[in-house]
Order: structure tokens, then C-alpha cells, then sequence
């Protein structure tokens, strides 16, 4: 920090003006000060005309910044110059800008002066300056190390060039840091839409939103927390630079539902805090390693999908106004995305379906049928052959059409799951029992379902129904080479009770084999 201006310091008449008004009435202000040093020492001001040129010209804040230290301290005569830049509320400093060494102690210094900067009408800073040499200026100022009225106007047109040139630079800045924000809400819903080659589309999404998230804000973490059944929000996906110790805590790691934080996020309010870790309201035990950080509601549609946590590192720059604002627009763009991409996969999906039922169709209305009509004129021929070995080959040509048919019609119901994520019924997991038991067997074994069977089965009697297929197979395999399933969901037992009935029956066997056994039945009742 500068030292103290002590008192009595040179007065600024315009310092309460700084940049306000129109482009005209800066002109005219300059234009004052300009006539006014007329009268004063004009050799400094093709410097001063030079500085503004290259201050105007210039977009890089710090780069203006260091020029105005330097062209003022170059102007007066002064050893140390500071350009002294507010934080966002005006009450602390966010960046010093140098130039020299500072004086050291009262004597070093006794006269000192300082120049608001104001950008826009608000207080952006001052210019800082102090130390300065005898025999710069002319008259008695000069001999006694005080800055003069030239000094102060000087100083004074450099400071409002320097408003002015902030005030470009700032929209500038913003005008890049909004179109960057825009591109990456952009990037990210084609990502989205775009899909995955491999893996989870849904883990794939959510990361996507934390990874892109992350870099816009320049935060150490990005991630997405979604809702659970008891109302806290879970860690879902993430990307950090921390290290991987932080990262695997932090992944499924929740927010407590009593936390006030969630109460806001909830009503799709945003969170910020410029240290999540101190911060009150936080108690979830992740806030422990972050700082500045936003927790960001990812809305559409009036419900709360779940949230984006944006988060810096401790000690790291406080997240301003622009980017809080840029943020929640960024997350409220993701959800949508998130919408976006969900329906569009459903109707992918739903592509497929039809697809699928398309093919089972063709399979039972024509494949089928033809089958069928193939083997009704084989066992007609059949009942007519003369030669005994012609009727028995007649007759295995039967059996293989009706396992083909069995086959096919397997094939049909396979088709007509539902989708992977979805729970899986009673005929998926028979399916996939019968499946296992392949490598055992030496051939997969053919599955017939009779009867709404997913409809009529229950959760519990699924349970025992699967893992009966799995025992039965298993006996099976022991004694043949090949099985049939079958799982009757509209078998009634003689005292009139509804039961689904399972029956396995092993065929063929190798030559150290005995034989296949008898078929192994089940039953259990319906469910009401």
C-alpha cells in the first residue's frame, strides 16, 4: 500500500467530476485542462499528448494501467507512482499498480498526491503519487519537493484519459467474456444432442456440463449435483484439477437436505460465497477445500433439475458480478440442453423400438407362418412315405423346423424388451439364465413363454421363478446337451387355483452320459 497523504495535499476542483457526461463534455473538461497548462511548462506536453494516444489505443487493462503509472510519474517528477484499482464494492483495493520505490517514512515524503479515476461516472481507482524531485518543475514547488498546480492538471488529464480508456477496455472485456460464455452454452448443447460413441449417455451429459462449466468460470471444480429421495443433491459427475484424493471424495459425496443451501437451490435461487469453506450456511464437509464458489440451480421449465457447482480454490479471485450473472445464464442454457438432449434421445430410442417391433412382426407374420406351413406339409408327406428311413428323416426335419420356430419366436421377445435401464422382467432375466447356461450345456437352450408372463408374475415370485430356472439348468446340464424351458403363466391346478409353472426338460447326452433325467417342474401361485 502507498503511504498516508499527509496534509495538506494539492486540491483537484474536477476530482469529484471524473469521467461523467457525454463524449463532448470530456473533450471540453480536457480541453480546460489543456488551455490551462498552457501557461505552465508546455515541453511535458507532446509527453502527455503521446501517453493519451497510446493509453486510448490500448485494450489490456494492466498494460494501461502500468503506462498511467509510469507516464505519471514521468510527468511530474515524482520517484514512486501507484495506480490504485477498487474491488467491486469500492471498499477494498483489488489490484496496485507500481512504478519506482516508495518513499520511506513521513520525512521521505511530506507532500504526496492523489487523482480519483472514474470510469462511467463510479470510482474505479486513483492515481498515487509521492517523493517527488527537486528541480523538475520550475518555481519554489520544485525547490521544496511539493507537487504544483501543473503537476495536479497534468496528473488530472491522465486520469480522465484513463477513464476513459478503462471504460473501453471494460467493455471490451465483457463483450469477450460474454461471447466466450455464450460459444461454451453453445459447445455444450451440441455435445449433448451429439450423443456419445461409447458408454452412458447420462453420465456423459452431466460431465459435459461440469467439464465446460468449469473452464468458462476458471474454477478448480466443476460439478453436477441431481436431487435424491430424501432431498439432499448428490455429487453425479465432476471435473477437478485438484487431486485425486479430493476428486474421489468428492464424487458421490451430498449436500445434507437440512442445508440452507439446498434450501435456495430448491426454490431455484443461486448460491454465491466468496469462501465456501467459512461460509455459515455451508455444512456439508466438501466445502472444506473451496473458496469463491457458485451454486448455480440448473431450471427448465419452472422444476429444478439439480445443480452446478462452480468452485475456486481457497485464497483464489472472488467470482464478480458479470460472472455470477454470465453463470446462472450458462446453467439455466445446460438445463435446457439437458431437456434438449434427453428428448432427443428418447426419440432415438423410440426409433429403434419401432424398428425392432417392425422386424418381431415380420418375424411372426411371415417367417414364422412359412415355417409352419413347411412343416404341415413335411408330416403330410410323412403319413404318405413308403421307405422307413424316408419318414424318419421327415420326421427329425419336423423337429428342427419346430425348434427353429421356438428359436425364432425367443428371438421375437428378446426384441421386445424394454430398454436397458429399465428394470428387467421376468422373461429378460429367464432369457438371460438361459443364456448363461450355454457354455454348460454345449448349446443355448430354447425358451417358450406362454401367457402374459412379465404381466402376471410378481416381484417375489420373479425372484424365486429365476433362480428355479437357474437350479433346474444346472441339474439339467449334468445328464444332457441341450434343454427346453418352458414357463406357462396360465397353468391352473386341479383345485382351480391360478399358478405359473416352469418345466425343464434336458435333451440328448454324450456317450459317458446315462441319459437325460425327467423334466424338472415348478410351480408357484399368481400373486394377487
Amino acid at each position: 500500500m502507498p503511504p498516508a497523504s499527509p496534509s495538506p495535499e494539492p486540491t483537484d476542483p474536477h476530482a469529484g467530476a471524473g469521467v461523467e457526461g457525454s463524449a463532448a463534455e470530456l473533450a471540453e473538461r480536457t480541453a480546460q485542462s489543456l488551455r490551462h497548462l498552457a501557461g505552465g511548462p508546455l515541453s511535458r506536453l507532446p509527453q502527455l499528448l503521446e501517453a493519451m494516444v497510446a493509453i486510448g489505443s490500448d485494450l489490456d487493462v494492466h498494460r494501461v494501467l502500468h503506462r498511467i503509472a509510469e507516464t505519471a510519474a514521468s510527468l511530474t517528477g515524482a520517484r514512486y507512482a501507484a495506480v490504485e484499482v477498487l474491488d467491486e464494492d469500492g471498499e477494498g483495493l483489488r489490484d496496485l499498480i507500481t512504478h519506482g520505490s516508495p518513499p520511506k517514512g513521513r520525512p521521505a515524503a511530506p507532500f504526496a498526491l492523489r487523482v480519483p479515476i472514474k470510469v462511467q461516472g463510479e470510482l474505479f481507482g486513483s492515481v498515487f503519487l509521492a517523493g517527488k524531485a527537486d528541480g523538475v518543475a520550475a518555481g519554489a514547488a520544485a525547490r521544496d519537493g511539493r507537487f504544483g498546480e501543473v503537476d495536479l492538471q497534468l496528473v488530472r488529464v491522465l486520469a480522465t484519459e484513463a477513464g476513459i480508456a478503462m471504460g473501453n477496455a471494460r467493455m471490451h472485456a465483457a463483450a469477450r467474456q460474454r461471447r466466450r460464455w455464450i460459444d461454451g452454452a453453445a459447445s455444450v448443447t451440441t455435445a449433448l444432442l451429439a450423443g456419445p460413441e461409447t458408454g452412458s449417455t447420462t453420465e456423459h451429459a452431466l460431465t459435459v456440463v461440469a467439464e465446460k462449466g468449469r473452464e468458462l468460470a476458471e474454477a478448480a471444480t466443476g460439478a453436477v449435483l441431481l436431487p435424491q429421495p430424501d432431498g439432499a443433491m448428490e455429487v453425479v459427475a465432476i471435473s477437478t484439477e485438484l487431486p485425486e484424493p479430493v476428486r474421489a471424495e468428492a464424487y458421490g459425496g451430498t449436500i445434507p437436505p437440512e442445508s440452507p443451501v439446498l434450501h435456495r437451490i430448491h426454490a431455484g435461487l443461486a448460491v454465491f460465497s466468496d469462501d465456501f469453506a467459512g461460509d455459515p450456511r455451508s455444512i456439508s464437509p466438501l466445502s472444506r477445500h473451496y473458496g469463491p464458489t457458485m451454486l448455480l440451480p440448473l431450471r427448465s421449465s419452472g422444476r429444478v433439475l439439480g445443480a452446478l457447482a462452480l468452485c475456486r480454490a481457497s485464497g483464489g479471485p472472488r467470482f464478480t458480478h458479470m460472472e455470477r450473472t454470465l453463470g446462472a445464464q450458462f446453467a439455466s442454457q445446460a438445463a435446457l440442453a439437458l431437456v434438449l438432449a434427453d428428448r432427443h434421445r428418447d426419440r432415438e430410442r423410440l426409433a429403434v423400438y419401432e424398428d425392432r417391433d417392425r422386424i418381431a412382426r415380420d418375424l411372426h407374420d411371415l417367417v414364422i407362418q412359412r415355417l409352419f406351413a413347411t412343416g404341415m406339409l413335411l408330416e403330410s408327406a410323412q403319413r404318405t412315405a413308403e421307405l422307413p428311413e424316408v419318414k424318419e428323416d421327415m420326421g427329425r426335419a419336423v423337429d428342427e423346423l419346430d425348434a427353429t420356430i421356438q428359436e425364432i419366436r425367443t428371438a421375437i421377445i428378446a426384441l421386445q424388451q424394454g430398454p436397458p435401464e429399465a428394470p428387467a422382467g421376468p422373461r429378460t432375466r429367464i432369457l438371460r439364465e438361459a443364456g448363461a447356461a450355454t457354455a454348460v450345456l454345449g448349446a443355448r437352450p430354447s425358451v417358450q413363454f406362454v401367457g402374459p408372463v412379465d404381466a402376471r408374475v410378481g416381484a417375489e415370485c420373479a425372484r424365486e421363478l429365476v433362480a428355479a430356472v437357474g437350479r433346474a439348468l444346472a441339474e439339467v446340464a449334468r445328464t444332457a446337451t441341450s434343454a427346453r424351458v418352458v414357463v406357462d403363466a396360465t397353468a391352473v391346478l386341479a383345485d382351480g387355483r391360478e399358478v405359473v409353472r416352469m418345466t425343464v426338460t434336458g435333451e440328448g447326452g454324450g456317450e459317458s452320459m446315462e441319459g437325460p433325467a425327467g423334466p424338472v417342474v415348478w410351480e408357484r401361485p399368481l400373486q394377487p
